[in-house]
């Protein structure tokens, strides 16, 4: 199996793409960049120069992902998301002078095993989202965010659980603390903020 790459699309030779791989029109790799097996990278997606994405990653079409960030394997990213990389953005140096790649330090946007980030949200960077979290469409990630936890808003702010299949969880009555996937039946166990998959 190889990768599929669209004539217009502009991928550095220092890229590496994993077998499967699909980048559509007008999306840009830049160098060094790493992408795992079966991912998809839509319409005018970017990724940025050393980005490390897994395997079976989807970036929808416009998502912006900026160096240093670090996707997992079957990550979400959709439409116009786009994850900063400067804590302190400036275009110039406090003399006015055009700040360069060595005047200031690019930090990551983290994103765990399986977690999706919606359409047109911003993470700013540094941040981690946790694994099978769930991202709101338009939410602004300004902080950590906890495995399967889904946040919206702005800032973004927990307002549920979610589970492997992104269903918002329920509380299972008469159990305090523990959370039911209605489409799989999983249960989750709730403790200090934090959500656990019962074995």
């Amino acid at each position: 199996m190889s990768s599929r790459i669209q004539p217009t699309a502009q991928v550095d030779e220092t890229a590496t793409i994993g077998d499967g791989t699909t980048v559509w029109d007008l999306a840009q790799i830049r160098e060094d960049a790493r992408l795992g097996s079966g991912c998809i990278v839509g319409r005018g997606a970017y990724v940025g120069p050393g980005v490390r994405i897994g395997d079976n990653v989807k970036l929808q079409n416009h998502a912006l992902v900026y160096e240093p960030a670090v996707l997992a394997d079957g990550v979400f990213v959709g439409p116009a998301a786009v994850f900063t990389n400067d804590h302190f953005p400036r275009s110039v140096d406090p003399e006015g002078r055009l700040k360069r790649g060595g005047d200031w330090e690019a930090v990551a946007v983290v994103v765990a095993e399986g977690a999706s980030i919606g359409a047109r949200s911003v993470c700013v960077a540094p941040v981690h989202i946790g694994r099978w979290a769930l991202v709101a469409a338009g939410a602004v990630v300004t902080r950590d965010v906890p495995d399967f936890a889904l946040v919206a808003g702005v800032p973004a702010r927990r307002i549920g659980w979610v589970g492997r299949a992104g269903v918002r969880l329920a509380a299972r009555d008469g159990e305090s603390g523990v959370w039911e996937c209605p489409e799989t039946g999983e249960l989750y166990d709730e403790k200090d903020g934090e959500l656990v998959e019962r074995a």
